[in-house]
């Protein structure tokens, strides 16, 4: 016998695992349905437990807010399981939960007339719009690599966008609103996305030059710090964030920008020099501005000083009353509907909501409100570090982290931990840019987590062996 007939016979293949049932392998649409509906119901329970404590029965609109907020959501669903079926099941019904409590609050304050005309409708119609543009981007973008052809495109409509309310009238104190024919826009809601979009497209191309740094310093052997020729990109960015906020008076976007474009830089190169010259660059920025522009030196004054009006015979203002109200909430809260927030005035429904929710959810509520927003930030970092591209990354983690600097710079001016920088809750505060601006922001997440939980395609299978 030779010693090719001799040669084992090759064993047969070893058969593919079955899928699933449902033939869809990794797709949790049905613990997503199961989740929304859960915000849609606590939604509503809400709703009706501020009728019943104000009037002591259900508001007459209950059920059309219900059908409104649920259609809505069913719509961004059904999107989603059709385009995008690899997703994070949670990141939806936390946006539909978050928005779902802001109209919740909204209405609540409605109901003081002492706080003007009626916004939760406008705000639903607003929610409805962002989940209008939601289901465009998750229908339209196929994949979110597209979006790095334009990212220079996407840096001159932001400029643009932040320019433009230099031309119109300040609306207390800030320069921030596009207002005509009764209609108003908060253009740097929309800038920041744009821009998140340019710094990653940017970043992914030039972060090996990026990463280079210089020597350390002799007296600071633990701190390297980049060289001259890369600071050239920070500083101008920084000297922009000075231009905004001095021409504008808007501390608050001008601190997210700046600091949305070192968070990302530093993703992008691993140099914890770039936090160091981030942290210098703001801290020179703001003790400037604070002391020369009087409205941002008013707030930065209100911030070291709570309490000065009272001293003064003037009765408390605005922040005053916003640490009176979440002391009023103590642990459990005085009870939707039954709080004295809207003593703060004209932002009560804006700038200083989560007062209200900590007035009336208590510090439970303030901390079921934080938790939602962390998730929502950490699934979004999940997302991103999945993905293998860089642009994808520095995308996904950038608009993460647009929202947790978002909550991070409200919260610490309502509970006086920074100065007020009027920004709008994610989801929760009155405002349609922001609201808009949230939706596309929870779109693309979920582009992007799509593409990162989608299974790896099966290998091709070897060609067997002949036997002579």
């Amino acid at each position: 016998m030779s010693a090719t007939s001799a040669t084992a016979p090759t064993p047969p293949p070893a058969p593919a695992p079955a899928p699933p049932p449902g033939g869809r392998p990794g797709s949790r649409r049905g613990v997503e349905l199961s989740l929304i509906v859960a915000a849609v119901v606590i939604s509503m329970y809400g709703y009706a437990e501020v009728g019943l404590a104000t009037d002591g029965r259900v508001p007459p609109g209950a059920a059309g807010y219900g059908a409104g907020l649920g259609l809505l959501a069913l719509l961004a669903h059904l999107a989603v399981r059709a385009r995008a079926r690899y997703a994070d099941p949670l990141l939806l019904p936390i946006a539909v939960l978050l928005n779902g409590i802001g109209l919740v609050l909204i209405y609540r304050l409605d109901l003081e007339p002492a706080l003007g005309p009626r916004a939760a409708p406008a705000q639903l119609v607003w929610s409805g719009l962002g989940v209008a543009l939601f289901i465009v981007v998750v229908l339209a973008l196929r994949d979110h690599r597209v979006l790095a052809r334009y990212a220079y495109l996407s840096v001159t409509l932001a400029l643009a966008l932040m320019v433009a309310p230099i031309l119109f009238p300040a609306v207390n104190g800030a320069r921030i609103w596009i207002r005509a024919a009764g209609f108003s826009i908060q253009p740097s809601e929309f800038a920041k996305v744009l821009l998140a979009v340019f710094f990653a497209g940017y970043l992914s191309a030039n972060r090996a030059a990026l990463a280079y740094t210089g020597r350390r310093l002799p007296r600071v052997p633990w701190l390297q710090l980049p060289t001259g020729r890369v600071l050239g990109p920070v500083v101008a960015f920084w000297l922009v964030s000075v231009g905004v906020l001095v021409l504008e008076r808007d501390l608050g976007t001008s601190l997210l920008f700046f600091c949305l474009f070192v968070v990302m830089l530093y993703v992008a190169t691993g140099r914890t020099g770039w936090i160091a010259v981030g942290l210098l660059l703001a801290a020179a920025g703001a003790v400037a501005v604070g002391g020369l522009e009087p409205h941002v030196h008013g707030r930065v004054r209100d911030w070291l000083h709570p309490f000065a009006s009272i001293d003064a015979g003037l009765g408390p203002g605005q922040l005053a009353q916003s640490l009176f109200s979440f002391a009023g909430g103590a642990t459990l809260g005085a009870g939707l509907g039954q709080g004295y927030s809207y003593l703060i005035g004209f932002a009560a429904k804006s700038d200083f909501i989560l007062a209200t929710a900590g007035e009336e959810l208590g510090l439970a509520g303030l901390c079921g409100l934080f938790l939602l927003y962390t998730l929502l930030v950490t699934r979004g970092f999940r997302a991103g570090l999945a993905l293998p591209d860089p642009f994808g990354r520095l995308l996904t983690v950038g608009l993460a982290s647009i929202l947790a600097l978002q909550v991070f710079v409200v919260a610490g001016g309502v509970m006086d931990l920074i100065p007020l920088t009027g920004m709008a809750m994610p989801f929760l505060a009155q405002g349609g840019s922001s609201v808009v601006t949230n939706w596309i922001i929870v779109a693309l997440l979920i582009r992007a987590s799509d593409r990162a939980g989608r299974p790896a395609p099966a290998p091709a299978p070897e060609p067997a062996a002949v036997v002579a």
